[in-house]
């Protein structure tokens, strides 16, 4: 398999034999273009948002394949990598966009951009449109593309970004919209999550391991740690660190009563690599230390 580092926009618009307007952003509507080259890893060092129409071939992000098909949203951020695997009748299809991260610097898109979690979502958790999502996307793509056409002035950078930044808050409705959508997913997702947190404190894991990750149980759900993340502050209110930390205060208040147990031990059980680490904790979510908590009751 053909390893392609694309550094520049310029390198993909040739890929898809589009025409370069701007060297640091590219808009265009892919059935006017090439098919990607086939059994290729892109290696991206640009921000690129598809949005594709119709059978859209095989793209595979990490260990999954994307769930691609009409009105699909896809986000791509610098340092990841596409595998294109394209069927032979395979045609270009959808809208794209590119901008190099050197497009919005001093820009509030720039300052924003680490915000938009879903360019670390993974392949099966790309964005599905309706309708009339994909119509506000597509108008907005119209815009950018429009914007590139004239000639460029004092006035271009900010309009441009500042387009780019409202497809990516539309989008962040859109995806708000798709968690609601997909609500008993998500509330078995949740109670699973629970489970596995439960069981990580009652088994050795957490002697052994030392503190649970989010990573570590958006893993064991085969999520993405920012879409799990996203996903739990969405139906609960409380980010999934939150729920981890509110598990282990609500063991440490249980386990203190244990007289038997030093508070030291207690902490190694929870899987504090230091019990000064296990008191700050405790202190910052209760106003006392252990020892204290513990003459209190």
């Amino acid at each position: 398999m053909e390893h392609i580092k694309l550094e520049k926009v310029t390198q993909y618009n040739q890929l898809k034999g589009v025409e370069t307007q701007h060297p640091l952003i590219s808009v265009f509507d892919n059935s006017n273009s090439k098919p990607l080259p086939n059994n290729t890893r892109l290696h991206f060092s640009f921000y690129a948002i598809l949005l594709k129409a119709g059978n859209c071939g095989e793209l595979k992000y990490g260990r999954n394949n994307y769930d691609y098909n009409d009105g699909t949203m896809v986000f791509v951020a610098p340092g990841q990598v596409l595998e294109v695997n394209n069927t032979d009748n395979y045609k270009s299809t959808g809208l794209t966009l590119l901008f190099h991260p050197d497009l919005i610097k001093g820009t509030s898109l720039f300052r924003n951009i680490n915000q938009y979690s879903f360019f670390s979502y993974d392949s099966h958790e790309a964005l599905h449109l309706s309708l009339k999502e994909q119509q506000i996307i597509k108008d907005l793509f119209n815009k950018l593309e429009y914007e590139l056409s004239q000639s460029i002035d004092k006035h271009s950078k900010s309009i441009i970004s500042n387009t780019i930044e409202l497809l990516l808050n539309h989008c962040v409705r859109f995806y708000d919209r798709q968690f609601i959508t997909r609500d008993v997913i998500n509330t078995d997702i949740l109670s699973k999550f629970e489970h596995l947190l439960n069981d990580y404190f009652l088994s050795e894991n957490a002697q052994d391991e030392g503190l649970p990750s989010v990573g570590y149980f958006a893993a064991l759900l085969h999520l993405s740690s920012n879409y799990f993340g996203d996903l739990i502050k969405k139906e609960t209110g409380k980010s999934a660190q939150e729920h981890i930390q509110l598990k282990l205060i609500n063991l440490a208040k249980e386990r203190i009563f244990d007289t038997e147990k030093s508070v030291s031990q207690i902490a190694f059980e929870l899987g504090f690599k230091y019990p000064q680490h296990f008191n700050r904790m405790f202190k910052k979510n209760t106003g006392y230390t252990p020892i204290e908590y513990r003459n209190l009751n």
